[in-house]
């Protein structure tokens, strides 16, 4: 008989927006993402490189430590879980990096948006038309919100 409880000690979403992942950390994510809900040894079996089961282990319970996941009792083993899809981890770590910013000096604000035009130019030019696309749109709403 498998026995199921919620581990109450998972630390809050938000502040695990704020963490930054090493490698094996990231790699971790990646494989939970890509297959929900996983016990250690099954996250262990999925790694892609040489390591020891405790080292997956202790990492797994970090990452809960941190808020970045969720986990409950299955029998003897916890089963984790991402608090956040990857989508949702990447809007946040963008979002707090753009807000780390324009809180900053205004000569923070122009490297900002100076190295993101360049980058976005070198890369990607269909992003830089979204990209204008989307000023054009957000200017509208703005406007559309003065007149109310």
């Amino acid at each position: 008989m498998m026995e199921s409880s919620k581990d109450q000690r998972t630390p809050p979403r938000e502040n695990a927006t704020r963490v930054i992942l090493g490698r094996l950390e990231t790699s971790l994510m990646e494989i939970l993402w890509a297959d929900g809900e996983s016990s250690v040894r099954q996250v262990f079996q999925r790694i892609d490189r040489p390591l020891a089961y405790t080292t997956v282990m202790t990492t797994l319970e970090r990452l809960f430590k941190k808020g970045l996941l969720e986990r409950r009792k299955s029998g003897r083993a916890f089963l984790y879980t991402p608090c956040l899809t990857r989508v949702q981890w990447e809007q946040c770590r963008a979002g707090n990096l753009i807000s780390a910013f324009l809180a900053g000096p205004d000569q923070s604000r122009e490297v900002l948006v100076s190295c993101l035009l360049d980058a976005v130019g070198q890369y990607d030019e269909p992003l830089l038309e979204e990209l204008e696309n989307k000023i054009r749109m957000k200017r509208r709403d703005l406007m559309r919100r003065e007149k109310r």
